[in-house]
């Protein structure tokens, strides 16, 4: 048995890119930010930002769509895919993507970009602006 998922929070950046292709699908392409920071071992902060392609394909980029803009912070489950392709020298070239099979907008409503829950399934639990006084922290 072998597994093949990812899971990431970060921020778009750039709006969607919207392909409808054929028999009402449409697919949507996102370029997505993960930050890390660390201090190193001379005593100075590092701050490290890796880019993922992500690919929503679906009703999920109808979604991401009208809804996702960049700077929008997401949650992402998905697998990883890695393309090989030629380019016009015949070198062998690789593109590495995160094949999305759910998202969920993570920015406050009154943000005014948030949706829908993209699992398909459950409730949102999208970040809240209720304030909880029972709770220990």
């Amino acid at each position: 048995m072998s597994v093949n998922k990812v899971i990431l929070i970060g921020n778009l950046g750039a709006d969607p890119e919207i392909k409808h292709l054929e028999g009402d699908r449409s697919v949507a392409n996102m370029r997505l930010a993960t930050n890390e920071s660390y201090t190193d071992r001379s005593g100075q902060r590092v701050d490290l930002t890796e880019w993922h392609q992500l690919e929503v394909w679906g009703k999920q980029a109808k979604v991401a769509e009208q809804y996702l803009r960049k700077g929008s912070k997401i949650y992402v489950e998905g697998r990883i895919r890695t393309e090989k392709w030629q380019d016009s020298d015949g070198n062998n070239r690789y593109t590495t993507r995160i094949r999305v099979d759910r998202f969920q907008m993570l920015d406050s409503r009154e943000g005014g970009n948030q949706g829908p829950d993209q699992s398909g399934s459950g409730p949102d639990h999208s970040a809240s602006n209720e304030a909880h006084d029972d709770l220990p922290f």
